[in-house]
């Protein structure tokens, strides 16, 4: 099958919905299938060799963070240019109600088309406003996906339609094989996103590790990714600032080792998320997870069956959790166990059957379309009455 997908956000800048459409293109073509990837990168990004670069980005707030989209009518010329040189089977849009790629995709492509909506934002008065304007390109697609309940709620009442639910995939065995590192173990948590992304959460957590260090003074704070350390630890008392290290961006084999190496990964994350692949990654990994109550983590989390849940924006619950968890191996050896047998549905194995399921749908039903449409095709109107040529 010749697959076109259509990614929104910068592929140069790590995201969620990057690493998706990334894993699902590696799936994919292991499968055997042709794929090429429509985003946006700047020149001097490497790209993997299906990536087709839309040219560079430029950040928009939106869903409460900062993405790098790309829009206008240069991008527009190369959406076209791609979806004609690609002569794909299916079209798979990410986002398609954001002011990017998927959109310009969506009102340009013919045949067949997918849509995965990321975002989960029940108050949406921007998508509310901009539904006119979005409801042709919408009325192309095919078939619709969401990664969460929480992502089909804001579908559904936004924009109208339904969607199936196939959450975010993770390569399992890649987190569960990395090899830990002994630096980074012995009364340790992990945290791993934007510094600088209030949404994330590291102030929240920042603010509750006075408490934990007072409790359990040996504790290590790990934390990966991209912002302003300094600006991270500045409320942090002077005394406590050498129990955080930065270790700035780290490779994927990288991440895989921590989170197999930290005795807790928490994720204090305060809003905008859809599922929350962190988490997925943490518990693939073996880790204890400890999280914020979003509805979204609590879904991923099996509602506290597969990591423990704290009240969002507490710093006083976490610290407590916290506390408690480093101080108990028993209840997180149950959550490693726990958390790597729910974690399996959401290997690639099942959520990559899934999304190719929804793709053999919608080219067979194009399918019956064109051949109900031509009379000399199996199924058209001669060929029922015997009529077609040979």
């Amino acid at each position: 099958m010749r697959i076109g997908i259509v990614c929104p956000y910068s592929w140069d800048v790590p995201g969620g919905v990057q690493f998706h459409i990334r894993d699902l293109a590696d799936h994919l073509i292991a499968l055997g299938h042709h794929v090429s990837v429509l985003a946006p990168a700047d020149d001097e990004t490497p790209l993997p060799p299906y990536v087709v670069s839309a040219g560079r980005a430029v950040p928009v707030p939106y869903n409460g963070s900062v993405a790098r989209l790309n829009f206008g009518f240069l991008s527009a010329a190369r959406v076209r240019r791609w979806l004609h040189d690609g002569t794909f089977d299916v079209i798979h849009i990410h986002e398609p109600a954001s002011p990017s790629l998927g959109l310009l995709a969506c009102w340009a492509a013919q045949g067949p088309i997918v849509a995965t909506f990321h975002t989960s934002n029940p108050r949406s008065r921007a998508m509310i406003a901009a539904y006119p304007i979005l409801q042709p390109a919408l009325e192309k697609i095919s078939a619709r996906i969401a990664v969460s309940e929480y992502a089909r709620r804001t579908l559904v009442e936004h924009l109208g339609g339904d969607a199936v639910v196939i959450p975010n995939g993770v390569d399992v065995d890649f987190f569960a094989k990395a090899e830990p590192r002994p630096e980074w173990q012995r009364g340790t948590i992990g945290f791993v996103g934007r510094i600088d992304e209030p949404r994330k959460g590291l102030p929240v957590l920042m603010k509750a590790l006075p408490k934990i260090l007072a409790a359990r003074p040996e504790t290590r704070l790990l934390v990966a990714g991209r912002g302003d350390e300094k600006e991270a630890v500045e409320k942090l008392p002077a005394e406590l600032r050498p129990r955080v290290e930065f270790l700035g961006m780290v490779s994927d084999e990288d991440k895989a080792r921590l989170l197999r190496s930290v005795d807790l990964y928490v994720a204090p994350n305060t809003g905008g998320e859809s599922f929350g692949i962190i988490l997925v990654e943490a518990m693939s990994a073996g880790a204890p997870v400890l999280a914020s109550d979003l509805d979204a983590f609590a879904q991923v989390l099996d509602q506290g069956a597969a990591g423990e849940l704290f009240a969002n924006e507490d710093a006083d619950a976490l610290a407590t959790a916290a506390v408690r968890l480093l101080g108990d191996p028993a209840r997180r050896t149950e959550l490693h166990e726990r958390g790597s047998a729910h974690v399996r549905r959401f290997d690639w194995s099942t959520v990559g059957a899934d999304i190719l399921s929804v793709y053999e749908t919608v080219t067979d039903g194009a399918a019956a379309v064109a051949a109900a449409e031509d009379p000399t095709e199996p199924g058209g109107l001669l060929a029922r009455f015997g009529l077609a040529r040979d």
